[in-house]
């Protein structure tokens, strides 16, 4: 790289673009590379999705509550952070899920991944699946494995192994808190390509599963120092990492409460025009976005049709913190997921205050309500009002709650969740060949590409870091 002085800019501050600025950051420093990084983030307030309110000792989440404690690119930011006295597990006692079916709450049969089967009895004596249902699941450890390999829809991929009975009622509501959306219109190459793989390789993907379960739990790779739990979040609230990662960036600029109008080519860079009409000149420019607004910044440097046709659904979810002398319920687990065919305003409810504990008082209770998912997007036309009316109606009719709850908190996402439609993958490797012509260093990255999770963020926002210093090299 020249001596002088390279210029970046990261468009969106939540934690896809704040883990690429922090990792550009982090490589320059270490290589004594001279670099200017700018984020710029049109709320005012970095995180994105990720905020945490606290209240009356309440610690509620209004986007993600936790993550996967075996996706190793988060793990890896909180060592650099020095967050690992931060981590805290779910509630051991509290692990058991149930999934609403015809009006009542089933347990969850134990042994399920993702909706998969593996450990015979819990599903042999579920009540979720009928006989007939079972048989037809049973028929994956003998069904031949698909001969012509190409990407199809997850639902379409879970019928032709499982049946229909599993895919309804047990996996579409499961990954219902994932994607928010249709299975049968989310490519399976895009969220979950190792079922495809497992289908070649094993030929069934209930044996699959089995052969990945040793596997994972043989190679266990967390710290002694680790809470043992599939997800982990932190003491006071997912936003510790948001403010852990602010404080590692202080030598970055930091643009707030100003939106990119346009990014617009100038000679061998790039110049973004903010809405105040201010520009800021960059060498290179990483797009932590939602496809459609890339592809609104990109329109008058090279048409990118293909990322407005990736569908967003509006979600909701809603915090309700009520007297545990009011709650007769047993909270004896961490909540319940509702399939699509019960007709329901909630999608799913986490019992908070069971599921972890630092969220509540001992002698309260929070709930978090899940609502909107690809298809049933209604309730965007509600008032605040209508909308908690529909929630507590659900919650009188499926758990006994009559109480009002103490105080509520409603968080209204907007096209928030992206829908991978099939071909996904191939049509992402397109566009970015395209723009690598078209418009070189600039890099898109965020959920709407390679993994909706925090996690998938994470790494989504390091690569793009080391494509944009291999570029400016």
């Amino acid at each position: 790289m020249e001596n002088l002085v390279k210029k970046v800019v990261v468009i969106g501050g939540g934690i896809t673009g704040l883990s690429a600025a922090y990792y550009a950051m982090k490589e320059c420093e270490e290589q004594q590379i001279p670099i200017e990084i700018t984020i710029i983030e049109k709320s005012n307030n970095l995180g994105g999705k990720i905020q945490t309110i606290h209240r009356d000792n309440f610690t509620i989440e209004r986007g993600p509550e936790s993550f996967l404690a075996r996706k190793q690119p988060i793990m890896n930011l909180i060592k650099d952070l020095n967050l690992e006295g931060e981590l805290i597990s779910t509630n051991p006692n509290a692990r058991t899920n149930y999934i609403l079916q015809k009006g009542k709450l089933h347990k969850m049969p134990p042994g399920l991944m993702l909706g998969i089967p593996t450990q015979l009895t819990p599903f042999i004596k579920t009540r979720l699946i009928s006989p007939k249902g079972k048989m037809r699941a049973a028929m994956d450890l003998c069904l031949p494995r698909k001969k012509a390999i190409g990407d199809e829809s997850l639902g379409h991929f879970i019928e032709r192994r499982l049946g229909k009975e599993v895919l309804d009622y047990i996996t579409e509501p499961l990954l219902g808190g994932i994607y928010a959306g249709d299975t049968h219109f989310l490519s399976l190459q895009a969220t979950f390509p190792h079922f495809s793989e497992m289908e070649q390789s094993h030929r069934s993907l209930i044996l699959g599963m089995l052969a990945n379960k040793a596997k994972a739990t043989k190679n266990d790779k967390l710290p002694a120092s680790t809470p043992k739990s599939t997800f982990l979040t932190f003491k006071n609230g997912m936003n510790t990492l948001i403010e852990q990662l602010e404080v590692s960036l202080q030598s970055v600029n930091t643009v707030k409460g100003n939106e990119v109008k346009k990014v617009v080519l100038n000679g061998h860079g790039y110049d973004v025009e903010l809405d105040n009409g201010e520009q800021i000149y960059a060498d290179g420019v990483i797009m932590a976005l939602p496809t459609f607004q890339a592809a609104r910044l990109l329109a008058g440097i090279t048409s990118l049709d293909w990322l407005n046709e990736i569908n967003y659904v509006s979600v909701a979810n809603i915090g309700l913190a009520f007297d545990k002398k009011d709650i007769a319920f047993d909270l004896n687990g961490s909540g319940y997921v509702t399939p699509r065919k019960e007709g329901r305003t909630l999608t799913a409810c986490t019992w908070s205050s069971s599921k972890w504990f630092h969220t509540a008082p001992t002698d309260k209770v929070l709930l978090r309500c899940y609502v909107g998912r690809g298809g049933s997007e209604d309730w965007v036309h509600l008032t605040d009002e209508k909308l908690l009316e529909k929630v507590l109606k659900d919650l009188e009719e499926i758990m006994g709650i009559t109480a009002k709850p103490i105080f509520h908190v409603i968080t209204k996402l907007h096209r928030s969740m992206p829908q991978y439609p099939v071909k996904h993958v191939e049509e992402l490797k397109k566009t970015r060949q395209l723009l690598q012509i078209k418009a070189p260093g600039i890099y898109l990255c965020g959920a709407g590409y390679e993994g909706v999770g925090v996690p998938d963020c994470i790494q989504q926002g390091k690569l793009a870091s080391e494509k944009m210093l291999a570029f400016l090299k």
